[in-house]
């Protein structure tokens, strides 16, 4: 994280703050502290004040997620849909089986806090799950899937995987992350229907 300037710095820890703790409590300040920014920058960068930090952080969630797409296909020797949300899904039981349940999606916690008082933030928010939506459904193109199904099963793993991080949140145990893969993972390779 050093290598990001002060901007970079407090986008990415509002993000982090806000998967933890949510929008309403995460205040400014705390921002500045946990980016190791100074607070007059706040303004400096923000002239929007919280809630163009908040939008931006939620964002940079939406393409984090995105970019993690190819990584996960990466860590893949035959790239599967099962497979690939097997990996989606791997990313959050590793972090609660090491850290703990404090953390979950901060663009599912903006959205819960924000959808119906801030339209920017219900706009970021729903751009965020559409830059993450995007390159699942082009990685599900890519395995064979027909692109007609390819939006419907994207949307579908994520619905599934964000349903899933509240219960195991809410339940301090990773059992309906594991439900889901295991699940979810034969309907998503029934749907391949391009040869190898």
């Amino acid at each position: 994280m050093s290598e990001r300037g002060p901007r970079e710095r407090m986008v990415f820890s509002a993000a982090q703050l806000i998967r933890r703790d949510g929008v309403a409590a995460t205040g400014m300040r705390e921002v500045a502290a946990h980016a190791g920014a100074p607070r007059g920058s706040l303004q400096h960068y923000f002239p929007g004040g919280k809630e163009q930090l908040v939008n931006e952080a939620v964002g940079w969630a939406g393409r984090y997620a995105g970019k993690r797409v190819a990584r996960f296909l990466a860590a893949l020797d035959e790239p599967t849909p099962s497979g690939l949300f097997a990996e989606m899904v791997r990313q959050w039981t590793d972090e609660y089986e090491t850290d703990g349940f404090a953390g979950g999606c901060p663009v599912a916690a903006a959205t819960i806090d924000c959808a119906e008082s801030t339209e920017s933030t219900r706009e970021a928010a729903s751009a965020a799950f559409a830059t993450w939506t995007g390159p699942v459904a082009q990685a599900l193109a890519g395995m064979g899937v027909p692109e007609q199904r390819t939006g419907a099963l994207a949307t579908l793993m994520i619905s599934s995987l964000e349903g899933a991080l509240l219960i195991a949140r809410a339940e301090r145990d990773v059992r309906a992350l594991t439900t889901v893969a295991r699940e979810l993972g034969p309907l998503l390779d029934a749907a391949v229907t391009k040869g190898d």
